[in-house]
């Protein structure tokens, strides 16, 4: 009971709900159909019975006040892992993806010693081949533009 009271308020504290709910998403985003159920088993088994009654009488104790940093109470850490893992998954599968070749790895671009936005997008532009020179055509009409001495699509790319 306890294990899909964790699945349904989204634990994320607990890597094995992370795997779970990781696991029945790939599973249902590809037309699977996944029910959990719970099975009761401590049924008619006396020293089960016993532990149950234990944990219930528990619930009758005070709750002592104990302060605790907000911090504490939210797994930070663990979320933002299983958020870039999931942010992962979807850019390695984005057929055509043009920046993947440039920046393999969500979460870690970083541009050093570039100041500007503009700047940023004019090296992002260079290292993915795509200029005035290579791309115009696309605006304008014209047929891609080839080079002259080996007769292949002109580009800015280094092979």
């Amino acid at each position: 009971m306890s294990s899909l009271e964790a699945l349904n308020w989204f634990k994320f504290e607990l890597d094995l709900v992370q795997k779970i709910i990781k696991d029945y998403t790939h599973l249902a985003n590809n037309g699977k159909s996944i029910i959990f159920c719970w099975i009761r088993s401590h049924v008619n088994i006396p020293a089960n019975e016993k532990a149950d009654a234990a944990a219930k009488s528990a619930l009758s104790f005070p709750i002592p006040k104990i302060k605790l940093p907000a911090y504490d109470l939210t797994p930070i850490p663990r979320v933002s892992k299983f958020c870039l893992e999931e942010w992962q998954d979807i850019w390695n599968c984005c057929p055509g993806n043009k920046l993947h070749a440039i920046y393999p790895a969500v979460g870690t671009a970083q541009h050093n010693k570039i100041h500007s936005g503009r700047e940023v997008v004019i090296v992002n532009r260079l290292r993915l081949g795509h200029c005035r020179l290579t791309h115009s055509y696309m605006m304008s009409g014209d047929d891609q533009p080839v080079c002259e001495s080996c007769r292949l699509p002109l580009t800015v790319k280094i092979y």
